[in-house]
């Protein structure tokens, strides 16, 4: 099941997959405050197995109407069981309802199969965020 949840219910995964076990105040992104924003959740029966946060922003050069995701995350034991996969295709029927054109990301260099199996395409060269790892820009649209 996925559905709309909290910022600090992503917390717990943004921390343990993302950034190596840090504190919640150093999982808070800095555009979780952003104007339109969501966060959605993927759960095993009661558990909150995959995260992943949205809001409108377009990517450079790509025209209006783009939705960046952030923050995505998904607990080890249920990596590539289809709960990733789930949540992206739940916001993109959702923001394809909403008349959103594309969704963007900037993917760890580790995820860009997992995106790239959804139809997200490379947009950029390689790029290191310091601390983290080389990413890549994707970019999906969601009107043909």
């Amino acid at each position: 099941m996925i559905k709309v949840i909290t910022q600090e219910e992503t917390f717990p995964l943004r921390s343990a997959v993302l950034r190596k076990g840090a504190s919640y105040d150093k999982c808070i992104l800095p555009t979780d405050g952003a104007a339109g924003i969501f966060h959605l959740g993927g759960y095993a029966g009661e558990q909150l197995v995959v995260v992943g946060t949205f809001f409108p922003e377009d990517y450079p050069g790509k025209g209006p109407g783009g939705i960046r995701l952030r923050g995505m995350a998904t607990a080890p034991a249920f990596a590539g069981k289809g709960y990733g996969a789930a949540l992206i295709n739940f916001a993109a029927a959702q923001l394809l309802a909403d008349d959103a054109v594309y969704i963007w990301c900037n993917a760890r260099a580790a995820a860009v199969g997992f995106y790239h199996k959804l139809g997200m395409e490379v947009v950029s060269a390689e790029f290191d965020v310091p601390g983290i790892g080389p990413h890549f820009d994707m970019l999906m649209l969601l009107k043909k």
